[in-house]
């Protein structure tokens, strides 16, 4: 139900844990540190938004959590089983929307069911209902190439969700759309959320997509990446864009806009 209070505190709801989460690259300039000392919970249900500046390690973090890359210190578990790669329990959705060119709009997300083990007429008639949950059943002929950049995005998360992951790793999956598309695409998550209870961890540069859509802000901050503050968002859903022209959604932008600007200038130092 949209504004149902979640229980946060239950130690036993934690899908996923962040243990001291270290992470370094080694380059032809020597090593750099893009994570220093993560640990974070995250709770069943629970929606997620991670800002930052540029190369705060914030796409690193995801990509970990993902099991697409190894932590050099700490580890990560998902519903307690310690993460050493890739799992059907995770599904990722990044920024620019990885379909497969060659395969139909139906195709594409066949591939998902059809990695569970669901064949034939059955993964048909189910991709079809994901198609129909993001509004896109009447281009399941169609190939990447004839959709827009939103259809597109749409597709890749009904894929995501036909794969029935338990937690949604999002990296920036709106940030290349135009404002119409981008704002409609978050509501439509936000309406997929509140009906399949995921757990969702979203990367996004922008504050008020990630006031508008998480529960709970996590601010990152500069290279080294760390959790530099974490703000609660009490403002109950749904949340519309009328949302922002409320005072208690711009002290929220200001808060955490206010940090993620300080965060920049070191940066730029």
């Amino acid at each position: 139900m949209a504004g149902e209070a979640r229980d946060l505190t239950n130690p036993t709801k934690v899908r996923v844990r962040i243990d001291n989460v270290r992470k370094v690259f080694n380059t032809r300039n020597g090593e750099m540190v893009a994570l220093n000392g993560v640990s974070l919970d995250i709770h069943e249900n629970e929606f997620i938004c991670v800002v930052g500046p540029s190369g705060c390690g914030k796409s690193t973090l995801l990509n970990i959590i993902a099991g697409l890359l190894e932590p050099t210190d700490g580890k990560v578990y998902c519903d307690g089983k310690e993460v050493t790669g890739t799992g059907t329990e995770r599904g990722v959705v990044f920024q620019q929307y990885a379909l497969f060119p060659w395969l139909t709009v139906l195709k594409n997300v066949m591939f998902a069911l059809e990695m569970r083990g669901i064949k034939g007429r059955q993964a048909e008639e189910e991709a079809m209902k994901y198609l129909e949950m993001v509004d896109l059943a009447k281009f399941a002929g169609h190939y990447p190439k004839e959709l827009s950049g939103g259809m597109k995005q749409r597709v890749a998360i009904a894929r995501a969700y036909a794969a029935e992951p338990e937690v949604l790793l999002m990296d920036e999956p709106f940030g290349a759309l135009d404002a119409q598309t981008r704002t409609q695409l978050q509501t439509e998550l936000l309406e997929t959320w509140e009906r399949d209870k995921k757990t969702c961890f979203f990367i996004t540069h922008d504050v008020e997509e990630a006031i508008i859509l998480a529960q709970r802000v996590i601010i990152m901050s500069a290279r080294p990446g760390r959790i530099k503050d974490i703000i609660d968002i009490d403002i109950p859903y749904p949340r519309t864009q009328e949302t922002k022209l409320t005072p208690e959604f711009n002290e929220l932008k200001n808060r955490i806009w206010s940090q993620v600007y300080q965060e920049y200038l070191e940066v730029r130092k």
